[in-house]
């Protein structure tokens, strides 16, 4: 649906944000995004599902430079923010200041407190583990039924447990963290809803803090304890701070194994040659980096509040009004990233904002890209016949959630 609005300097007919995607190309963003680079324009207004009118960022130049803005404001509760959700929008101005609605010095200082916890070093340590996982999983799916399902087979299990022990949660709570997950990130979620799952998963977290306070270990949330003990951080800021990271340590990484083996087995040729260079890492790691850029999970972010006034590309973006950069777009933009709509694993796409970008990127990328990189070269070598076992069209995708996906991937071998 467009509709017309009339504002004091123009007339234009606005798309709405976010279009439907196509049920012929599930794994592409959808088409009338995609026709908005033929308008020549980096920045335009559409409608929002509440009826608000923001700016929709398109190209991956603009993205850039909007997304590392200081005028832009992650501060969900400022004026004129483009809420994802009636649920967000709902409870906007109660949210606890936390490292993903702040900004400046005090987003420095809450992403200065993760910086030790997700370094490349430290992640890359972990790879044997991941490695010894996810060939434990592969060896139970082989001894189980077949055909199985990949979410709870493989797809779920492996973040999970590497984000349970990065942090210190018990991994039989999984089904627990993994149902408020799904919560967590459903756009049609009501505000009691979201209320409920949020103060669940706060005091879950807050309880195994004070635990760890007490008892610690070589763990984030014991990190954590230890500078609420040093009155650094007190256990209401830490609670939300371990929530976001459980909800997207593993929600995320999971969508993403499950939807990217859909599409490879959806492209024989390009499967082919990951199978061929599955012991090159050099190609392995491409090839993840070319998944993400197809696939950008986040598909509804990043969004922004305009706090000051700012002239972009010929356009005027006034404080209060609000700025959404889809990530989507500027991962398939033609400028950025030529032929984007072939999958091209040896393409050099390690400049995609699927992680988004600027200081609020993605503090969890290399322990994802690890996983990612473990399990894509390992999957499709020990299981050389896995395919699906249902049909593309029968397959339901995650549009009603913030993080893209397949509820349930059916695959044989």
């Amino acid at each position: 649906m467009k509709e017309t609005v009339t504002g004091t300097e123009t007339t234009e007919e606005l798309p709405d944000f976010p279009a439907p995607r196509s049920g012929a190309c599930p794994f592409a963003p959808p088409p009338d995004l995609l026709k908005l680079h033929d308008s020549g324009k980096s920045v335009l207004r559409v409608r929002s599902w509440d009826g608000t009118t923001p700016w929709l960022v398109l190209t991956h130049a603009a993205q850039r430079a909007i997304l590392a803005d200081r005028r832009m404001s992650a501060n969900i509760g400022a004026p004129g923010y483009p809420h994802t959700t009636a649920a967000m929008k709902a409870h906007a101005g109660e949210m606890q200041p936390s490292i993903n609605n702040t900004d400046g010095a005090e987003h420095s200082r809450w992403r200065r407190m993760l910086t030790s916890s997700f370094t490349r070093h430290r992640m890359r340590r972990l790879q044997p583990a991941i490695q010894q996982i996810t060939d434990d999983l592969i060896d139970r799916m082989l001894d189980g039924p077949n055909p199985t399902e990949l979410n709870e087979a493989l797809s779920l299990p492996l973040p999970s447990l590497m984000i349970c022990e990065l942090l210190g949660v018990p991994y039989e709570d999984h089904a627990f963290f993994q149902k408020h997950a799904g919560v967590t990130n459903a756009v049609n979620k009501t505000p009691e809803e979201n209320a409920e799952t949020a103060g669940a998963l706060r005091a879950y977290i807050a309880r195994l803090i004070e635990a760890k306070m007490d008892d610690p270990a070589e763990d984030v949330l014991s990190d954590l304890g230890a500078r609420i003990k040093a009155g650094e951080l007190t256990l209401r800021e830490a609670a939300p701070l371990g929530h976001i990271l459980l909800v997207a340590g593993h929600d995320t990484s999971a969508n993403m194994i499950t939807l990217g083996t859909a599409l490879l087995l959806q492209n024989p040729d390009r499967l082919a040659d990951l199978r061929a260079h599955s012991g090159d890492p050099d190609y392995v790691a491409k090839a993840v980096e070319e998944l993400l850029r197809y696939l950008t999970l986040p598909h509804l972010l990043a969004r922004r509040a305009v706090v000051e006034d700012l002239e972009f590309e010929g356009v005027t973006i006034r404080a209060g009004e609000g700025v959404i950069a889809s990530l989507p777009a500027a991962n398939w933009d033609p400028a950025a990233f030529p032929d984007p709509g072939e999958l091209t694993l040896d393409r050099p796409a390690s400049h995609h904002l699927a992680f988004g970008w600027g200081p609020h990127q993605c503090v969890g990328q290399q322990l994802a890209r690890i996983e990612l990189q473990v399990v894509f070269s390992t999957l499709f070598r020990r299981i050389p016949t896995l395919r699906l076992a249902a049909d593309l069209a029968d397959l339901k995708f995650k549009e009603d959630s913030q993080a893209y996906g397949i509820y349930e991937l059916p695959v044989a071998w």
